[in-house]
């Protein structure tokens, strides 16, 4: 079986690369247990999560762009095993992206899990929706009480995907996986300043109660 996104991202300069860097014996016999052109679970679920990635197009006059997409998480849609797709919102107006895909549809995509150190690298054939001719499709990308607006609908087709090792990914979190590993040690904390305030209570009771004792001595 072939590896189909190495199979496309192989070219000649590239081979000659890997050559010269001592890789190519490996990669020249390399073949994976799947094609990588089909979305299983393990996909489905890791971009279900994801709230940004980052795409790739390449304009007209062959320079690349590259460009950070954000929005709630999940915003970027698991269609069918071979078909994503997301609203696209309102930005600073320059369309670059819609302007290039409208030349050349291939794009390519970068999903990053910074906590889990594992990133997800896809190519793809891009599509601009209009969502007013398709309610059907506006209400499968719609992200509710999201504030922002959304202009079109952007289809992915997929061709291929892979995942990256974890090497050289530094870990970074969101405030909503903070909020969720330091939940417990919150309440720890919480459990002993209440602990620690029922014993200056019990002691400052002890106290009053030796005063109150000394002065009876005191006064017999």
């Amino acid at each position: 079986m072939t590896y189909k996104f190495l199979d496309m991202a192989t070219t000649p300069s590239v081979k000659a690369a890997q050559e010269a860097n001592g890789a190519g014996a490996y990669w020249a016999g390399f073949r994976g247990e799947r094609m990588f052109d089909r979305f299983t679970e393990a996909e489905a679920a890791f971009i279900a999560a994801r709230d940004s990635f980052y795409m790739a197009t390449v304009s007209e006059s062959g320079w690349p762009y590259v460009q950070h997409r954000g929005g709630p998480p999940g915003f970027l849609r698991v269609l069918d095993e071979t078909t994503l797709g997301f609203a696209d919102f309102r930005g600073n107006r320059q369309y670059i992206s819609v302007g290039n895909i409208a030349a050349d549809d291939r794009v390519s995509l970068i999903l990053m899990d910074y906590a889990g150190r594992r990133r997800l690298k896809i190519f793809a054939h891009m599509e601009v929706r209009d969502l007013a001719d398709d309610p059907e499709l506006a209400e499968k990308l719609g992200t509710p009480g999201y504030k922002a607006k959304v202009e079109r609908a952007l289809i992915l087709k997929l061709e291929a995907f892979d995942w990256n090792c974890p090497q050289h990914i530094t870990p970074r979190y969101t405030d909503t996986e903070l909020e969720g590993a330091l939940a417990p040690v919150r309440r720890h904390i919480q459990a002993l300043e209440a602990e620690n305030a029922a014993l200056r209570e019990k002691l400052a009771a002890l106290a009053v109660g030796g005063a109150k004792d000394e002065g009876r001595d005191a006064g017999g």
